[in-house]
This record gives C-alpha cells, sequence and structure tokens, in this order.
C-alpha cells in the first residue's frame, strides 16, 4: 500500500515521526504541496492513501488520481476535501476529531488575559529601560480589565467551547451561550440563550462555532451594532466567520474595544487584510491547535484512522 502526506511540515516540522506510519505501507511525505493541481497530481502519483491536511483534493483530483482508495485529514476540518464526491467514488474520507481541545481553549483565554493585562507590552518597555528610569514603583500605558463579574458569551459550545467556559468560569465570569445543538454537558457551564441576547449581554463574545453557510460572517456592522459599547472579541475558531472590514471598523471606532484572532480570511494573511492596521487588534497565525502535544494526538490518530482502513473498518469517516 503506498501512502503519500502531501503537506507535512505544519504538523510535523521535524519534532515528531512519521515512523509509526510509515509502518502501515510505502511512505512518502512531502512538506509542502501547495494548490496546483497538476503538482497535487504529480505528488500524488499512485498513492493508494492521501494523507493532507490544507492541500485541495477536488474532484478533478480524484478523477485523475484513480489509484486514491482513502483520504486521512490532519486536522478536525475537511472542507479541503470533496468529500461528497469522494463517497460516490466509494473512497472514505477520515478525519482528526478532538485532538486540540484543551490547547485551543487555553490559547484561546490567553489571548484574552493578554488584551486586559498587556503582559508582552510591559515586558517589552522594561527591558527597554522604562522601569529603572521610572519615578514611581509601577507604571502601565494602558487600562488593567477585571475579568471577574463580567459576562463572557461564547458562541458555539462544543467541546472547545465548554473546555474554554470552565476557564472562563474559574476565573470568576458569568457564562452564557448560543449554539446550534444544546446539551446537559453545555448546560453544565453556561446558560444558554438566544444570539441577540449574547450580543447584548456580553462583555467578551469568543467564537467556538464551525464555519457553516449559516455562520460564515456571523460577526458583521449589523450583529456588532447589537452588542455592548468597548466588548472584546476573540476568534480561534475559523477566519470567514467575521467579516474584516466591518471589524475593523469597530476597533477603529471604539465600539469593539479589542480583538483577539487567530484565524483570518485568507491563509497566510493578506497584506492587505483591514485588521492588519486596525486599532487594538492582537494577531496570531493560526497557532492555538499547535502544541506539541496536540500535534502528536493528530499523529497518533491519523495513524489509527489508516491503520482501521486497511483492517477495513475505518474510523472517525466524515462522508459515510
Amino acid at each position: 500500500m503506498k501512502i503519500v502526506v502531501l503537506d507535512g511540515y505544519t504538523e510535523n516540522p521535524g519534532d515528531l515521526s512519521w515512523d509509526a506510519l510509515g509502518k502501515l505501507g510505502e511512505l512518502t511525505v512531502f512538506d509542502r504541496t501547495g494548490s496546483d493541481s497538476s503538482v497535487i497530481r504529480e505528488n500524488i502519483g499512485d498513492a493508494d492513501i492521501v494523507v493532507t491536511n490544507k492541500t485541495p483534493l477536488t474532484r478533478d483530483i480524484f478523477d485523475t488520481c484513480p489509484n486514491i482508495k482513502a483520504v486521512a485529514v490532519l486536522a478536525t476540518g475537511y472542507n479541503v476535501v470533496d468529500y461528497l464526491y469522494a463517497a460516490e467514488k466509494g473512497i472514505p474520507v477520515m478525519n482528526v476529531p478532538a485532538y486540540g481541545t484543551q490547547i485551543v481553549a487555553q490559547y484561546t483565554v490567553a489571548m484574552l488575559l493578554e488584551i486586559c493585562s498587556h503582559i508582552a507590552h510591559h515586558d517589552a518597555e522594561v527591558k527597554k529601560g522604562r522601569w529603572e528610569k521610572n519615578l514611581d514603583f509601577c507604571f502601565w500605558d494602558f487600562p488593567m480589565i477585571e475579568l471577574a463579574g463580567k459576562t463572557a458569551g461564547i458562541i458555539g459550545l462544543g467541546r472547545i467551547g465548554q473546555a474554554t467556559a470552565r476557564i472562563l468560569r474559574s476565573l470568576g465570569m458569568i457564562v452564557i451561550a448560543h449554539s446550534g445543538h444544546e446539551t446537559e454537558e453545555g448546560r453544565a457551564v453556561a446558560q444558554y440563550v438566544d444570539i441577540d441576547t449574547l450580543y447584548a449581554q456580553s462583555d467578551v463574545i469568543l467564537l467556538h462555532c464551525p464555519l457553516f453557510p449559516s455562520t460564515e460572517g456571523i460577526i458583521n456592522k449589523e450583529s456588532i451594532a447589537k452588542m455592548k459599547d468597548g466588548v472584546i472579541l476573540i476568534n480561534t475558531s475559523r477566519g470567514p466567520l467575521i467579516v474584516e472590514k466591518d471589524l475593523a471598523d469597530a476597533l477603529n471606532s471604539g465600539k469593539v474595544f479589542a480583538a483577539g484572532v487567530d484565524v483570518v480570511s485568507t491563509e497566510p494573511i493578506r497584506g492587505d487584510n483591514p485588521l492588519l492596521t486596525a486599532r487594538n487588534c492582537l494577531i496570531t497565525p493560526h497557532v492555538a491547535w499547535a502544541a506539541v502535544e496536540a500535534r502528536q494526538r493528530i499523529m497518533d490518530i491519523t495513524v489509527d484512522n489508516v491503520k482501521s482502513f486497511l483492517d477495513g473498518q475505518p474510523t472517525n469517516v466524515v462522508n459515510k
């Protein structure tokens, strides 16, 4: 069985091992493939199992690479694969669910705490010599925000949303949530409300919902107008949930006090993205998921997915 990894670098830049996957077949690993269909076809060749992270697998790729028998995605999201067409051709598409619950929740709250406390800024100022020259025993350049007693509104209360809610509750925050599916597990960590109530009551809004047609652009000028003045917005989910020009305008006007985004509409970010020049906008390069422990879980689950396919009982199939 021939196995090809099309874009392995972000999963394993050198601190993990492909050996377990290599034991399952004849393995070829490309650091990067890109989106050029001719390069994708060339790199796939006559592979039986294709492992991808962000390299697109379209209808054309499936038609012109007839040896493909299974696809393993090195992520939870699988929108880069035409999984419906793959199903028509009898090709299972397997993903990696729930590998990053704790680290994404941790990162989400870390972004919020950085906005509230400006730790990196003050560290840099101390190292420039400002503290040793200061007339007083302390200084601060921005308002310090205490989160206890404030309301956090979470849009999307799945595994990551619930993990985030537990951390926020430990900080003394009131947690409300809006989600397409209400569960007992969700009720244990947050109060479910309708979306307009969430906009109106939240001091902090955190996005943990998947990207569907119904959620694309959910943060826009109309929804922002329903929010509290001075709200803080955090997005570690998917970039297209936000209409970025509308958020930039709201940041620059002060309607939104600050935003933290780990994802944007086009990645890598384009130089003309309006958030790059917006006031009080913290941007990181889609790394909330990338702790070594989480990446090892991706590796382990992907190996298990491939094993299960070879055993004739594929697991984590998204296109049954």
